[in-house]
């Protein structure tokens, strides 16, 4: 699993934009969003996390990895 810290999600449209961004590069990753803590775990995916920060960033979020 893979964690970040992703800023500026804040409604339903975030969850989904955040969501849709991911599973383009991974159609397989499962994708958990905690609006509340401004964090998202990506689970099942082979996308390296710098694809997947880019990803965010192409939709407007900033977002960090976390440590495991």
């Amino acid at each position: 699993m893979q964690s970040f810290t992703v800023t500026g999600m804040t409604c339903d449209h975030c969850v989904r934009a955040v969501t849709s961004a991911i599973q383009q590069i991974d159609p397989a990753a499962r994708v958990e969003v905690d609006l509340r803590a401004g964090r998202v775990a990506v689970r099942d995916s082979r996308a390296a996390a710098g694809e997947i920060v880019r990803a965010l960033e192409g939709e407007g979020y900033m977002a960090q990895p976390l440590a495991s």
